[in-house]
C-alpha cells in the first residue's frame, strides 16, 4: 500500500483544513515545494497536491505553486481542485502531472471522465468525498443525495486508475479513517481504492494495511505528518513490510 503525503494549496501556501472548511484552515508553511520535498526525501513514492482556491472557484487558481512543484521533485505528483474540463487536464498532463483527480465533474459530466479516460488511459482518478455516505461536491460545499458507491460503479468499465475516497466528517481531524466505509466501497467495486481523511497515527495505517486485501491501494495523509503525529519512513516501512 502507498503512503501518499498530501500538500494542499491555498493562496500559494501548504495549508490543512479541518472538514474542508475555507475559514479552518492551518498555515504549514508559505513555500508548498519545500514541503513536497521533503516527504519526497523521506521516501514517498506519490504526492497528492489539491489547488482549494481551484475546488472552491472552479478553475486552477495556484499553477505557479505546483510548476515549482514539479521542479523540486522527481517522483510522480497528481492533482485535484477546480478540474471542470479536458483543456485544464491537457494543460496539467501537458505540465508533467501524472494523474489527474476529478471530483464535482465526476456527477456534473460523467462525460468528462470517460472522455479523459480514454485520452489519458490509466492517469485519471475519480475523488469520492462523503458525508455519512453521500456525495459532496464544489469544494465539498454541497451534500448530494447520490452515495459514494452508486457513483463508483458507474466507472467501473471505463478506465478509471482509481478512486480516491474521502470521509469529509474526518478529514483533517485526525480521529482516524472510516475503516468500515473505506472497506465497503473497496467491496463494492473492482476499481482500485485509495483512502484519505482521518489518519492520525501509525496504528491507523496498520489499521487500513488490514483493507489491502479487499483492493485498498494506497492511503493519503496530510495532517498528521505536518502535526507530527505521523512519521513518513515509519508509516512506509510498515506499508512495505506488510504482506499482500
Amino acid at each position: 500500500m502507498m503512503i501518499i503525503p498530501a500538500v494542499d494549496i491555498k493562496n500559494g501556501n501548504c495549508v490543512r483544513l479541518l472538514q474542508g472548511r475555507m475559514d479552518a484552515e492551518t498555515i504549514f508553511s508559505t513555500n508548498p515545494s519545500e514541503m513536497a520535498m521533503r516527504w519526497a526525501e523521506l521516501g514517498a513514492e506519490m504526492l497528492h497536491i489539491v489547488d482549494l482556491d481551484g475546488a472552491f472557484e472552479k478553475s486552477p487558481r495556484n499553477l505557479n505553486a505546483i510548476q515549482d512543484i514539479l521542479r523540486s521533485v522527481q517522483i510522480p505528483v497528481q492533482v485535484g481542485g477546480g478540474i471542470r474540463d479536458i483543456q485544464t487536464i491537457k494543460h496539467y498532463m501537458d505540465m508533467g502531472i501524472q494523474k489527474i483527480v476529478i471530483g464535482t465533474e465526476a456527477i456534473r459530466n460523467p462525460q468528462l471522465v470517460r472522455d479523459a479516460c480514454k485520452r489519458y488511459s490509466g492517469r485519471i482518478v475519480v475523488g469520492i468525498d462523503a458525508r455519512q455516505g453521500r456525495v459532496a461536491i464544489e469544494g465539498w460545499t454541497t451534500t448530494t443525495d447520490i452515495l459514494a458507491i452508486d457513483l463508483a460503479r458507474q466507472y467501473e468499465d471505463c478506465g478509471v486508475a482509481a478512486i480516491n475516497f474521502t470521509d469529509i466528517h474526518r478529514d483533517g481531524m485526525q480521529t482516524g479513517p472510516n475503516i468500515e466505509e473505506t472497506k465497503k466501497l473497496a467491496e463494492a467495486i473492482s476499481i482500485p481504492v485509495v483512502a484519505s481523511g482521518g489518519v492520525s497515527t501509525i496504528q491507523d495505517i496498520r489499521n487500513l494495511l488490514s483493507l489491502a486485501s479487499v483492493g485498498v491501494i494506497g492511503v493519503i495523509t496530510g495532517k498528521a505528518l505536518y502535526a507530527g503525529t505521523l512519521n513518513l519512513k515509519e508509516a512506509i516501512l510498515e506499508a512495505t513490510q506488510h504482506p499482500v
